[in-house]
């Protein structure tokens, strides 16, 4: 693997793979009663979050935990950066801190690319603007994996707001890489205009995709995101690309669904959907902390894992 891991496409197959039979080796301690590895002891992890997350932030930190490395939270609310203070500077006291990996969500795309620049340690990027977010395609690959097997020929439709998505972004590269068929499916106002460039295939009809289907990935419309009328209403939008009980009756027998988080149910995806048996959202949580755990072991350099985890 390189040293950095800001984009999905930074990833061959084999560091995919590599990554993802790590995860399944690390999986084997959250079954234990204690949950830790002494793996990265004196290791310093440390989150630098410009933007509001619960679920990555919580994730890394207790990836971080498990493998015995010292976590440093950091912020932007209540910092020096709400002071004036640029990423630069920022970049540079963390160096001085001696951190040997930062973990970093920011609102500009390419933040994490620059941060790469400025300090010695591995930087990961756990989310940037509408560009990427590739922990959370390599645990949503880990998912599928542990629902349906091996990924090559599998049919992923991913639906919904593309445009502001950077997990669809991620998923799209990854998934190839991977040897599944991605679909996008969304209205032609919420897709990139170089979609045409991505690795996948686009369809504006939900209903024909969703019988050919062994994935169905739900994304979060972003309002916040959003400073246009992308679609007539919110009622309209769910009627034509929500997924229902209806919708899922269309789906084979062995196809799961999945949402990244947090979900606006009742518009994307219906309360009923998302609890069902076929939704792994509860699981990709889970599988978060597992999937993280082994991109900081492998980026850091951790011993052997084989007698830890006996």
């Amino acid at each position: 693997m390189k040293r950095h891991l800001i984009s999905a496409a930074d990833l061959s197959r084999d560091d995919a793979l590599l990554i993802l039979d790590t995860a399944d080796e690390l999986a084997k301690i959250s079954e234990r009663s204690i949950k830790k590895l002494p793996t990265l002891r004196g290791r310093t992890v440390v989150n630098l979050f410009f933007e509001d997350s619960t679920r990555t932030r919580i994730s890394f930190e207790a990836a971080a935990k498990r493998l015995s490395a010292d976590v440093i939270n950091f912020s932007a609310k209540g910092s020096s950066v709400s002071k004036g203070e640029s990423l630069k500077d920022t970049a540079l006291t963390l160096e001085a801190m001696g951190a040997d990996a930062v973990v970093i969500r920011h609102g500009a795309s390419g933040a994490p690319h620059r941060l790469a620049g400025w300090v010695r340690g591995s930087v990961v990027n756990a989310g940037d603007g509408t560009h990427e977010h590739p922990t959370q395609a390599l645990l949503d690959a880990f998912t599928m994996r542990r629902r349906l097997g091996p990924l090559d020929g599998r049919r992923v439709t991913i639906v919904g707001d593309v445009l502001h998505s950077r997990v669809a972004r991620s998923n799209v590269l990854l998934l190839s890489t991977l040897g599944a068929e991605v679909t996008l499916v969304a209205p032609p106002t919420l897709l990139p205009v170089t979609v045409d460039s991505w690795p996948c295939e686009v369809s504006y009809d939900l209903d024909a995709v969703l019988p050919k289907s062994d994935v169905v990935m739900m994304l979060r419309v972003q309002r916040e995101r959003m400073n246009a009328a992308f679609f007539p209403t919110e009622r309209e939008y769910s009627r034509r690309y929500g997924l229902d009980r209806d919708r899922v009756a269309k789906m084979h027998d062995e196809a799961i669904v999945m949402h990244p988080g947090p979900m606006n149910r009742g518009m994307e995806i219906a309360a009923e959907v998302a609890d069902s048996p076929r939704s792994t959202i509860v699981e990709q949580v889970a599988n978060g902390v597992t999937t993280r755990m082994a991109v900081l072991y492998l980026l850091l350099g951790g011993a052997d894992l084989g007698g830890e985890i006996q």
